[in-house]
C-alpha cells in the first residue's frame, strides 16, 4: 500500500483494526449461533457482545503473537482480555483458524468490490458524457497506427464505455463468487460445528454458506476475482494509451487537462507531458502483476496448507487499492480531456482524401472492374499521394482509366465524409440503448 497511490476509503477497509473487528463479529455471531442451539450458555453469548464498542489495541494483539506465533489465537487472548476469561470460553467453539481468516477475507474483497464499483460508474459515466459530446467529431481511425478510415471522437469514447461497462458486470459477478463464508471447522466437516452456525454467520455478514470448503474456502474463487480485476487494470491502459497517442506533439487530438502552474519538465519548460497516463500504465501493471500468484494459490496440499496466506496479505490489499485509485485516475482524466476537433481535421488532411480509397475500389468494383485491376488503379494513385502529398481525389481525375470506370461525378461522389457516419446513431444506441 503505497499512499501516494491510496484512496483513504479502500484503504481504511485492510487496516488490522478493521480486520479485527471482522474477526470479532465473525466470533460472536457465531457465539449467538451456538447458544441458540444450546451448544453454549446463553449468557456467555451475550457477554461477548460486551466488546462490541471495544477498540482493539492492534499493539496489543501483536505482542501476544510474538509469543504466540498464531494471529487468531492472540486475537482470542486479547478478546478474553475485554469480556473476561470465564465468559470468553466458548468463544471459537468448534472453530478453526480458517473459518474466521477466510470469512473475513471475502468481507474485505465484497467491500472493496462496492467500492471498485462505485470508481466504475464515475468512469462509465465521464466516458459517456464525453461520447455524447464529440459524437459527431470526425477523426481519421487509425490501425497499425497509419491513417485508415473516417471515425468520429464519440465512438472512440462509446468503445470504451462499452469495454468498461462489459467489466463492470464482470466485477458485480466476480463480487457475487467471492461472497461466501465458512465456518465448517477442522478439514471442513462441520464435526465439531452444526451448519447451522456457518448460516447465521453468513446471513449476518452479508455471505452465503460456501455450498463445500476444505479447511479453506476454495481459491478458485479468489483466483476469478483477480483475475477480473486484472481485466479492467488492462482495460484502464487501453483508454490510457489511446489517450497518451492523441496527446504525442504530432497528432495532438487530445490531451490531459495542464493545470495553472503544473510543470512538465524540470530542464524544458515548454513541455506537457501525458504523466496521468502514463501512471495508469504503470498502475495496470501492478494490478495485473497480482493475478499469477492468485491463480497459484488454487492448487493447496489436501485440506489446507497456508502456502496461499501470505500472499493474499499482498495482493488482496495491493490489487484493490490501486485499482481504486486508477479508476477515480481515469475519470478525472477523462472528465477533464482537452479535445482538439481542428487537429483532427488537420490529420485526416495530411494526405488528403487518401482515406476515401477503399470507396473508390469498391465503386470500381461495382462498375464492373475485376477486384485486382480496381486495386491496382487505387493503389498507383493512393501511392503518389503517400510520396507527393497531392491530392487523391485529382489524381484519379486525371486518371483515364478510373475516370472510364466512374465519370468524374462517380469519383468526387465517393469523398462524402458523411457516408463513414451515417451509422453513428446505430451504434450508439447498440451501446447506450435508444
Amino acid at each position: 500500500m503505497i499512499p501516494r497511490y491510496s484512496r483513504p476509503q479502500m484503504t481504511e477497509i485492510w487496516e488490522p483494526a478493521t480486520k479485527f473487528r471482522i474477526w470479532y463479529e465473525i466470533e460472536a455471531h457465531a457465539c449467538d449461533a451456538q447458544a441458540a442451539l444450546g451448544v453454549i450458555p446463553k449468557e456467555n453469548a451475550e457477554a461477548v457482545w460486551k466488546a462490541k464498542d471495544v477498540e482493539f489495541d492492534v499493539a496489543r494483539i501483536d505482542e501476544i503473537e510474538a509469543v504466540t506465533k498464531h494471529d487468531v489465537i492472540a486475537f482470542l487472548t486479547h478478546l478474553a482480555e475485554h469480556v473476561g476469561s470465564e465468559e470468553a470460553r466458548f468463544v471459537h467453539q468448534g472453530m478453526t483458524s480458517s473459518d474466521v481468516l477466510d470469512t473475513c477475507l471475502n468481507v474485505q474483497l465484497v467491500r472493496a468490490a462496492d467500492i471498485l464499483l462505485d470508481g466504475m460508474d464515475r468512469v462509465l459515466a465521464a466516458l459517456k458524457t464525453r461520447a455524447y459530446e464529440h459524437k459527431d467529431t470526425v477523426r481519421v481511425g487509425r490501425s497499425h497506427g497509419i491513417h485508415a478510415e473516417p471515425t468520429t471522437m464519440g465512438l472512440t469514447f462509446a468503445r470504451f464505455y462499452a469495454e468498461m461497462d462489459r467489466n463492470k458486470t464482470r466485477l458485480q459477478n466476480a463480487r457475487a463468487e467471492v461472497a461466501t463464508g465458512a465456518i465448517s471447522g477442522a478439514v471442513g466437516t462441520f464435526a465439531n460445528i452444526d451448519p447451522a452456525v456457518e448460516a447465521h454467520v453468513c446471513e449476518k455478514l452479508g455471505l452465503i454458506p460456501e455450498p463445500i470448503s476444505t479447511q479453506v474456502i476454495p481459491r478458485d474463487r479468489h483466483a476469478m476475482f483477480f483475475a477480473t480485476l486484472g481485466v479492467i487494470a488492462s482495460s484502464i491502459e487501453n483508454v490510457a494509451i489511446e489517450i497518451r497517442h492523441m496527446q504525442r506533439t504530432e497528432v495532438l487530438e487530445g490531451a490531459e487537462f495542464f493545470s495553472m502552474g503544473q510543470k512538465g519538465s524540470s530542464a524544458m519548460p515548454h513541455k506537457k507531458n501525458p504523466v496521468l497516463t502514463e501512471n495508469l500504465t504503470g498502475l495496470a501493471r501492478l494490478v495485473r502483476m497480482t493475478v499469477i500468484p492468485a491463480m497459484e494459490n488454487v492448487a493447496l496440499w489436501h485440506e489446507r496448507d497456508i502456502s496461499h496466506s501470505s500472499v493474499e496479505r499482498g495482493i488482496g490489499p495491493d490489487a484493490t487499492i490501486t485499482l481504486d485509485f486508477a479508476l477515480h485516475r481515469l475519470a478525472g482524466v477523462v472528465e477533464k480531456m482537452l479535445i482538439f476537433p481542428n487537429n483532427m481535421l488537420d490529420n485526416m488532411n495530411k494526405f488528403p482524401g487518401l482515406v476515401m480509397s477503399q470507396r473508390v475500389l469498391l465503386a470500381l468494383t461495382q462498375a464492373g472492374v475485376s477486384r485486382e485491376d480496381a486495386y491496382a488503379m487505387v493503389q498507383r494513385n493512393a501511392l503518389k499521394v503517400w510520396e507527393e502529398r497531392v491530392d487523391f481525389r485529382e489524381l484519379l481525375l486525371q486518371d483515364a482509366e478510373v475516370v472510364a470506370a466512374l465519370g468524374e461525378d462517380g469519383i468526387n461522389a465517393r469523398f462524402d465524409m458523411d457516408y463513414h457516419t451515417k451509422h453513428v446513431d446505430t451504434i450508439f444506441a447498440r451501446v447506450f440503448g435508444a
